[in-house]
């Protein structure tokens, strides 16, 4: 099935507008590589890579202790939403809790902007405002929601892009995985095929289409996530 990955999906067109891709050479190497889309999650217990903040960093020129907000303003409290608003609701964002301490980031308008991609994919696939948390919580502990390029002689792997998918496990060509639209579509589309998805808890659905070398660093991010997608959607 992983070989026939890429004809599951038609190829998205490159808008150069919207590809924000960062390449540095002699960084730190990303943690939490993303393998096959159809692989099964691997029972290992582990915290983030330490070198994952200082590759962005240095990817995007910022000193690691300075806070970047830009005009997002993403980065408190979970909204709790109301019908009436066509905001969704916290029970719809994070319907089994959140798994232990959280962590946020500020986020600076490339951020916002990725994001934002994110949830338009979320809508577009039909994964629906929980599925956008999934894919955003994800990009958080890849890459910061940062479109990767590659890191050169320090990059993870093959891994490139919002998700750090993997040419070489089928994800598709380094151009394709890191346009934010088909390295999204390719995750949802990787994530409605894990059975019972949505009443999985984020850290499982998310490790279940990304095969983790830290598959519980993915739950530290659900709330901002859900805060953005309650801002965005």
């Amino acid at each position: 099935m992983k070989d026939d990955f890429t004809r599951w999906l038609t190829a998205i067109a490159k808008d150069s507008n919207r590809k924000l891709t960062f390449s540095v050479a002699g960084v730190a190497a990303l943690g939490a590589l993303a393998l096959g889309p159809t692989a099964v999650a691997a029972p290992v217990v582990s915290g983030p890579h330490e070198g994952a903040v200082a590759a962005i960093d240095k990817a995007t020129g910022r000193d690691g202790d300075e806070a970047v907000t830009g005009e997002s303003g993403l980065t408190t409290g979970v909204t709790t939403g109301k019908p009436d608003t066509g905001k969704p609701t916290r029970d719809e964002l994070i319907p089994h809790g959140v798994e232990g301490a959280q962590s946020r980031i500020p986020l600076d308008d490339a951020q916002r902007e990725n994001a934002k991609a994110i949830i338009e994919v979320a809508k577009e696939t039909g994964v629906g405002e929980r599925g956008a948390v999934i894919g955003i919580a994800t990009s958080l502990q890849e890459s910061k929601l940062y479109n990767l390029g590659h890191l050169g002689a320090y990059n993870d792997h093959d891994s490139q892009g919002l998700f750090q998918q993997r040419p070489s496990s089928g994800w598709g060509t380094p151009e394709q995985i890191t346009d934010p639209e088909y390295s999204a579509t390719a995750f949802f589309t990787a994530l409605k095929n894990v059975g019972g998805w949505k009443n999985l808890p984020l850290t499982a659905a998310a490790q279940t289409v990304q095969v983790s070398a830290f598959p519980y660093a993915y739950a530290q991010w659900e709330e901002q996530a859900a805060d953005i997608v309650s801002q965005l959607w």
